[in-house]
């Protein structure tokens, strides 16, 4: 998808905060993204720690074009506020706000960021990870600094009492409200983590499915799991070889004055052109991705 971002998305990690040897590793991994953690991967003890070692990454290595996401503790726990306090001192890209349930979530923490010195232009990405948040999406996703949203899926299912099943269906009506709320105002729409990271067909096949769905990414747990992420979310050779057909079937049709053109016994219209544009501009981001 194109977003104000310019970034590909199709695969963010979440390292824990407080695995050094994981932060630095992350600097030559392939993913797209990083998830800095200070929530759920760290204990309580840990978690002065992890700010401080997460806020030392942040200044001292080069993670190139990766998007680099902070996932602070929620505004229920005692240690929201040194967080914000440490990781802004970085000038962080993103704040990851986890338990989103409102608009309001987002919006105090807007109003924080723009109080604290180095986050004045930080984006805001939320969880989307509670059956009040999933009801409330449209409202989240047009929330002041709103970037994108990562579903998830555990606490989701947790909550919604849900039995695990391989088709995910009883999930398909939650990934879907977020993906509409996402798409209606033009931000990233992540898809959930897949537990079994020694899983590589099940992987391959959630990320498949949440390709289909139209989701920009997933969020993964484990090194493992980038490549096949990143190769499900990228367009196939045989889709951006129709991409280009198609560009040129219309341009064809255009200096002949009309308003149509006809491929492969199929219609081609302004529409299908835009998506290929789309769709070509996204392999041109990967590819800058991968280079640099």
């Amino acid at each position: 998808m194109t977003t104000a971002d310019s970034k590909p998305c199709r695969s963010l990690l979440y390292i824990p905060g407080s695995k050094e040897r994981a932060l630095e590793k992350a600097t030559g991994l392939a993913a797209d993204g990083i998830i800095f953690d200070l929530e759920d991967a760290v204990a309580p003890d840990e978690k002065a720690r992890a700010r401080d070692a997460v806020a030392e990454t942040l200044r001292v290595r080069d993670y190139g074009r990766r998007s680099l996401l902070v996932r602070i503790n929620g505004f229920d726990t005692p240690w929201w506020q040194e967080d914000l306090a440490t990781i802004c001192a970085t000038r962080p890209e993103a704040i990851l706000l986890p338990k989103v349930n409102g608009a309001h979530d987002i919006e105090r923490l807007a109003r924080l960021l723009e109080a604290q010195a180095g986050c004045e232009d930080t984006a805001i990405w939320a969880m989307m990870e509670t059956p009040q948040g999933v009801l409330n999406a449209p409202a989240i996703a047009a929330a002041p600094r709103m970037r994108g949203m990562v579903l998830g899926t555990n606490d989701l299912a947790k909550d919604l009492r849900l039995r695990d099943r391989p088709d995910r269906a009883p999930l398909l009506a939650s990934l879907s409200l977020c993906l509409l709320a996402a798409r209606a105002q033009g931000i990233f729409c992540v898809d959930g983590v897949y537990n079994r990271y020694q899983d590589t067909e099940g992987l391959r096949a959630e990320c498949e499915q949440g390709r289909d769905l139209g989701m920009d990414g997933k969020s993964l747990i484990h090194p493992a799991q980038i490549a096949v992420a990143n190769a499900a979310f990228a367009p196939s050779e045989e889709e951006v070889d129709l991409a280009r057909r198609r560009i040129e079937a219309f341009r064809e049709a255009e200096a002949k004055g009309q308003g149509i053109a006809v491929l492969d016994g199929q219609i081609v219209e302004n529409l299908h052109v835009a998506a290929a544009r789309a769709l070509l501009a996204q392999v041109a981001l990967i590819r800058e991705m991968e280079e640099g």
